[in-house]
């Protein structure tokens, strides 16, 4: 069986937002510490403590935004620990990841370097679960406030004079688990009062987002649109994909083809709940005002041998690959309600970008195909309507195509093709519903086997390469797609 791919160049969606490829980096493992923090008197090359060859590998990414500080530590962390002179802060007990002391030297100063040197929106998420009202009303006054008052005044005494930009607000993470296992019902009602006192000073405006559902709790969706709906511009979700069952995840790097297929089917569950919340919201937002934010999405699997279970150090492969891919090209496809997603981890952690190992850093099949894909970002999502041949494990079968394209400000195409089959290679033809097309090339990201990975010996073993073999042909493109890859093409 052939595989078609009708790019609906007739039809265009809704512009693709760059914050779709949004980052997350919270105080976990070695995300932080020993990792894009080392610290001024490091001999790692560093400016003002910030680890050099991370933020330029991420430049080379185009980060748009990142999300801090957690993930379940926002909900311990209380922002005036970390300010003033880093010998004075106290330091803090990390909880939730690994039973760690933290020091507190990266802090909200250090944070907003960091988003200064990535050129990124900064997203913070706020202290529900542990915190005030009145802390987290002082947190905006003290970044956002350009005149006299006793934050603003606090901030220059530490060294900053004019205020930050501030637009992206969490209210509180994951208050139905972690963040105080709050009913729907409570939280609404905790995020309207808490929302009240965020706000708009001098000229910085908020984008305030409410806490979201778990997966398929749609009943949390309902209850927040119904009773907080109006007082949010974002609503969030988390959905991790992880192999087996949650208490017992499988290896990141030790599997065969059923959990290779596992995690595969299990990632593309993205559409069904990103729909499902869809649904919800428009019947109380048919305009579409409230943003969806995936603020946590990834893979998710045991921890690497030897290390603190409460790191969540893993590994990195051409299966992980595959599924950002998926979830990209997912979120593509309802980048009319989705308008921010957010990786996790960016570093050391869970589905990461880049790796450590002192002053050694490699870069992860993931973050190669956040370069590839890259190209989406602000562009306009053209609808895709894909047949290919099924693709079958254990009585359970998924189509071994999934497809995304967009077309650019410059008129450029580009569709990114994952075939998910372990084994089988796909014919494809691909029509562009009449829109011209002079040239067509591309990149390709596979490996010999569905296991590799970057180590620190050999951190190239899974990096992109030119494609060959895709040609115009009449009114569109023929080409033979290899088993378990990711290609994004270019068709100007």
């Amino acid at each position: 069986m052939s595989t078609t791919v009708r790019v609906r160049t007739d039809h265009p969606g809704a512009l693709i937002s760059p914050n779709i490829y949004g980052h997350f980096a919270e105080h976990l493992g070695r995300c932080i510490y020993d990792g894009l923090w080392v610290g001024p008197d490091s001999p790692i090359p560093n400016i003002r403590g910030i680890r050099s060859d991370i933020v330029e590998a991420l430049k080379d990414i185009r980060i748009p935004v990142l999300r801090w500080p957690g993930g379940c530590f926002a909900d311990e962390y209380h922002w005036k620990d970390g300010i003033g002179p880093r010998e004075s802060r106290p330091a803090m007990l990390n909880t939730h990841w690994g039973g760690v002391t933290e020091s507190n030297h990266f802090g909200t100063h250090e944070f907003l370097d960091l988003c200064d040197q990535l050129g990124c929106e900064p997203y913070i998420c706020g202290n529900v679960g542990s915190g005030t009202v009145r802390e987290m009303q002082e947190w905006v006054e003290y970044l956002t406030f350009a005149g006299h008052s006793p934050m603003a005044d606090l901030r220059r005494s530490n060294g900053r004079e004019h205020p930050w930009a501030i637009k992206y607000w969490g209210v509180g993470n994951e208050n139905w688990g972690c963040g105080g296992n709050m009913r729907p019902e409570y939280y609404a009602d905790e995020y309207r009062r808490y929302q009240t006192y965020l706000r708009n000073l001098s000229d910085n405006r908020l984008f305030k987002i409410a806490c979201g559902a778990n997966g398929d709790d749609f009943r949390w969706t309902d209850v927040l649109m119904d009773i907080a709906g109006r007082y949010m511009h974002g609503l969030s979700l988390h959905y991790y994909t992880a192999p087996g069952e949650w208490r017992t995840k499988g290896s990141a790097t030790d599997f065969g083809p059923e959990s290779w297929f596992e995690v595969l089917r299990k990632t593309l569950r993205m559409e069904e709940i990103v729909s499902g919340h869809s649904a919800i919201m428009d019947r109380y937002d048919p305009e579409k005002r409230v943003a969806l934010i995936v603020d946590e999405w990834g893979t998710w699997y045991a921890v690497e041998p030897g290390t603190n279970p409460g790191f969540l150090y893993q590994q990195n492969t051409l299966r992980d690959a595959l599924a950002a891919g998926i979830n990209l090209n997912i979120f593509h496809s309802h980048s009319d309600r989705v308008r921010m997603a957010n990786i996790a981890q960016t570093v050391n952690v869970l589905q990461a970008m880049v790796l450590t190992d002192g002053e050694r850093m490699l870069l992860t099949p993931t973050y190669h195909v956040f370069h590839m894909y890259q190209v989406h970002q602000g562009a306009t999502n053209l609808p895709v309507e894909a047949l290919s041949p099924d693709y079958a494990m254990g009585g359970e079968s998924i189509q071994a195509l999934h497809a995304s394209a967009s077309r650019d400000s410059v008129g450029k195409i580009h569709i990114s093709l994952c075939n998910l089959d372990h084994e089988r290679a796909l014919d494809l033809q691909i029509d562009l519903c009449g829109a011209p097309a002079t040239s067509v090339s591309g990149k390709i990201l596979t490996a010999e086997t569905l296991q590799a990975h970057n180590t620190f010996e050999e951190p190239a073993r899974v990096q992109p390469a030119p494609l060959s073999g895709a040609q115009l042909k009449g009114q569109g493109i023929e080409m033979r797609l290899p088993a378990h890859c990711v290609v994004v093409l270019e068709i100007a």
